[in-house]
């Protein structure tokens, strides 16, 4: 009787112990939605748990396509670039060309299954390694995307923008779009001929071609259907931001080969399931959605995502040597009975969690608090302008006694797209943008306005939507400022070369433009080169030095941010300051300090502090109903040596 109650603890436990392992991910799920709940009384609501679902929509879709090359033991590193070229060019056919958008369409996805056909051209026929081949296409993809739209996002056609909004005012399209392809990654893994060949020949290639297995074929198929789920999340991602963004999706790749490995899939082949990767896009939603609400710092939020992602590698490889091995599709083989336990034991966790959730839901009800809380998503904080401006506003807040949540969009529209739906949700009584790109930020914006919620601009302004004020100075006044300053300085004549910002970016565009309208009354100076080295010190230091190569005289550069403009000197070296005159844009504390080297000739400085000070007081304002001026302008003033030590 004892051996007997003891073999069946020790069964009871092993079994305990093989459910945790075959459904590691689901268990994480709940567990961290469970957490969430607990720590913030604005993650459990309808509208939060909306926003979630949209912003896993494109990562989901994505790693759905991602999840066919894995289970086939390969690695596809090009999803976000063709997603980009993708969306790029169904808004260049149909708005530039004229192409009906029907066709449009036709050809966005054309488009992806094209690149996904090369990348599987180049591995089978090729015989590249899968990691170059598809990191190949990563840079063709993103380039073309930048050749067709020159570096600007193009409009979205209306009628397919509207694959970015809801059915009913309620249920986002975005969702709807991500279930059918979750569905239809399900039907191919477990129901067609293509699905079961994956299997094959991630589990044992050698074996697969052996037993009559097309290889070759069937790889370029499975790569062919990547590209194709990257041209539909592609082409969600631009209906939300209303524009096709060349520069959209950067890293999403990661993105989505995490959500395949964090929902069960071996990166060594022949294990996955749709359901799984379903799951680890939303295990990486909430996770941002989450520290968004509990504000933590956007840093520390990867440095999260990256343990995260770490511990679903290492549950592989303790599954593995434990023997479980996940279903690998709907339709695996085994007893039906086995079968009707596993759904048994996912209806009873729903359950169970279900119970719990609305437990912490009633516990937490209006425990968000009545005081002023204010949201401020910044373009990027890997840049010194903005990590000032960040300053600026925080002194403000805690002068004001007010909350002050802080983003970091990292130059992504999406991401800024779903930390101001993130805001919208959590009931913020104000929000502050500094847009990535003015005419993406809209489509977030116009929810806030529908909620409710003023919304104050800093820095660059909101395309068709409301704002209770823009706090900026003028980047295209003072694009011709730094014009007019270089050319005095060259006496209105000379070679110049031109550091670009971040293409597609509003700030690029507004500082390109003014100093292109400026430099015009100086028919003696000429452009001899432009290149963008996205207002990064290193990459302005690489760029400045190409040019140079090219260009041999040249007598002046203007950056686009005073980060280029010290790489710029660096390559110069000694000429700069004596032979080169440079001019950058920003007035960083760095930036001043060249100045006063006399290595720098001007900076047109915008005094972000001030700019993050005065936007917060407006919020606060607005917060309180308060009358705010349509448009707060932050002085402008181009330093020099000689007005750099008065300048603060």
């Amino acid at each position: 009787m004892a051996t007997d109650t003891l073999k069946s603890s020790t069964a009871g436990a092993g079994g305990l112990r093989r459910v945790l392992l075959d459904n590691g991910a689901l268990s994480a799920l709940v567990v961290l939605v469970i957490a969430m709940s607990l720590l913030s009384g604005d993650f459990l609501t309808t509208q939060n748990l909306l926003n979630v679902g949209v912003q896993a929509a494109v990562t989901a879709i994505l790693a759905f396509g991602v999840t066919f090359v894995i289970v086939s033991a390969g690695i596809d590193l090009s999803v976000g670039s063709v997603a980009a070229l993708s969306a790029t060019v169904l808004a260049w056919a149909a708005t530039s060309e004229g192409v009906p958008v029907w066709i449009a369409v036709i050809l966005a996805v054309v488009t992806g299954i094209a690149c996904g056909f090369v990348n599987g051209a180049l591995v089978s026929y090729g015989k590249l390694p899968p990691f170059i081949a598809t990191l190949a296409m990563l840079s063709v993809g993103r380039g073309l995307s930048l050749v067709i739209s020159q570096g600007s996002p193009i409009p979205f056609p209306s009628s397919v923008s509207r694959v970015g909004d809801t059915l009913g005012g309620w249920l986002p399209v975005p969702v709807l779009v991500m279930i059918v392809m979750g569905l239809v990654t399900a039907l191919i893994l477990g129901r067609t001929f293509i699905g079961r060949s994956m299997f094959a020949i991630g589990g044992n290639e050698e074996a697969a071609r052996l037993s009559g297995l097309r290889v070759k074929r069937q790889k370029v198929v499975i790569y062919a259907l990547s590209g194709l789920f990257a041209a539909v999340a592609g082409i969600v991602l631009a209906s939300r931001l209303t524009s096709a963004q060349p520069q959209a999706a950067q890293g999403y790749e990661l993105d989505a080969i995490a959500a395949v490995v964090i929902g069960g899939a071996s990166l060594s082949g022949g294990v996955g399931k749709a359901s799984g990767t379903f799951i680890g896009a939303l295990i990486l939603a909430v996770l941002r959605n989450g520290l968004n609400l509990l504000s933590v710092s956007a840093f520390w939020q990867q440095v999260v995502i990256g343990v995260v992602i770490a511990l679903a590698v290492l549950l592989d490889t303790v599954r593995r040597k434990a023997g479980a091995t996940p279903t690998a599709t709907g339709a695996a083989s085994g007893p039906g009975g086995s079968k009707r336990k596993q759904a048994a034991q996912y209806v009873i966790a729903a359950v169970v969690a279900a119970a719990v959730i609305g437990g912490i839901s009633l516990w937490n009800n209006g425990s968000s608090g009545t005081s002023t809380k204010l949201g401020l998503s910044v373009s990027t904080l890997n840049n010194p302008f903005f990590v000032q401006m960040k300053a600026g506003a925080q002194a403000e807040a805690k002068k004001e006694g007010v909350k002050l949540t802080v983003t970091d969009a990292q130059n992504d529209a999406s991401q800024q797209a779903n930390q101001l739906q993130n805001f919208t949700s959590e009931g913020m009584s104000s929000v502050i943008v500094n847009p990535v790109d003015s005419d993406a930020v809209g489509p977030a914006v116009r929810g806030a306005n529908k909620a409710g919620i003023p919304v104050v601009a800093a820095d660059r302004g909101v395309n068709k939507a409301k704002t209770a004020t823009l706090v900026a100075s003028d980047n295209v006044a003072g694009g011709r400022q730094a014009a007019k300053t270089l050319a005095d300085k060259l006496g209105g004549s000379g070679k110049i070369v031109i550091l670009q910002g971040t293409a597609g970016t509003s700030a690029s565009r507004e500082r390109g433009q003014g100093f292109a309208e400026g430099i015009k009354a100086y028919p003696g100076i000429k452009v001899v080169a432009k290149q963008p080295a996205d207002f990064d010190r290193t990459k302005g230091l690489d760029v400045m030095t190409n040019m140079l190569q090219a260009n041999a005289g040249v007598d002046g550069v203007f950056a686009e941010n005073d980060e280029m403009a010290l790489g710029a000197i660096k390559a110069l070296g000694s000429k700069a300051g004596k032979s080169v005159a440079v001019v950058g844009f920003d007035g960083t504390p760095d930036g001043l300090k060249a100045v006063e080297a006399g290595t720098l000739y001007a900076s047109v400085a915008q005094q972000p502090k001030e700019l993050g000070r005065i936007a917060v007081q407006n919020a606060v304002r607005a917060a309180k109903d308060k009358e705010v001026a349509q448009m707060v302008k932050v002085p402008v003033k181009v330093v020099t040596s000689k007005n750099v030590a008065s300048f603060k």
